[in-house]
């Protein structure tokens, strides 16, 4: 399994190639993350699907081991994942891709339509968000990984802004503990300088994408509103919704059975 460990901060300097893991036989597919994420997230997805597909599960550039970089956009990183899977010889795949993840994922299909067998995009609409993580930001730029003594005690300073234990969890997972204190995994830095740019709507196409395209919404969750189907259909005009009841943004973490059953139906029919 490649592994990119040492990031890339010079910016004349190209990023390394993703890091990412492979398992299962079969028709490809491709798995990408949310934002602060890494592979690790949609992993119970992989493992069902990579009973029936080679599924590719990738951290995004800046997130996980993927190399860090100056740049980041929805165009570049999906530029990132383009040219990863020319190095793969992959030369199409079924993207599943979850917040930050299908943005980028509708970015790629949007801009090399070709590469694309189908698309599932879980809660997130191609549209231009308010910034809504204003709270996180401030906690975790607030943190000095390297005076930190245990995850607790950044558990602890984090509380101060994100009172879900459940989001300080999610989010500590970055922590990755040195000789002295801990550092970030992740490219705070540069995630928080680029986060207007992650934020805005996918490109709009002068052809749409004509391919079969699956959205899947948590009932719970306000990322999909009605007021976004009109950006949906100029962009994918075959797209089609499936609700979650019961479930908030992070539906594959919340029922995992279920949405991977949604996926995988759609991926082989």
């Amino acid at each position: 399994m490649p592994a990119h460990d040492t990031p890339a901060h010079d910016t004349n300097v190209e990023p390394q190639p993703l890091y990412f893991r492979k398992q299962g036989q079969g028709e490809p597919v491709v798995i990408l993350h949310g934002l602060f994420g890494s592979m690790e997230n949609l992993g119970a997805q992989a493992r069902a699907l990579a009973k029936h597909f080679c599924v590719y599960s990738i951290d995004l550039p800046n997130h996980g081991r993927s190399a860090h970089g100056a740049t980041m956009t929805l165009s570049s990183m999906a530029a990132q994942v383009n040219d990863w899977m020319e190095a793969q010889g992959l030369p199409s795949a079924s993207f599943v891709g979850h917040s930050l993840g299908g943005k980028v994922a509708m970015e790629l299909v949007l801009q090399h339509p070709e590469k694309c067998q189908k698309l599932v995009v879980l809660d997130i609409a191609p549209v231009h968000y308010e910034p809504h993580h204003t709270q996180v930001f401030k906690g975790l730029l607030a943190l000095n990984p390297a005076q930190l003594v245990s995850r607790t005690d950044a558990d602890t300073q984090l509380k101060r802004e994100v009172s879900e234990p459940a989001v300080r969890s999610f989010l500590l997972k970055n922590l990755v503990k040195e000789a002295q204190g801990f550092s970030w995994r992740m490219n705070l830095p540069v995630i928080y300088a680029s986060y207007p740019d992650l934020i805005t709507a996918n490109t709009l196409p002068e052809t749409p994408y004509e391919g079969d395209v699956l959205f899947i919404k948590g009932g719970k969750s306000d990322y999909i509103l009605e007021q976004h189907r009109d950006a949906i259909a100029a962009r994918f005009p075959k797209a089609k919704l499936r609700l979650v009841s019961g479930v908030g943004h992070w539906l594959h973490a919340e029922k995992p059975e279920h949405v991977a059953q949604l996926v995988m139906h759609f991926l082989q029919h």
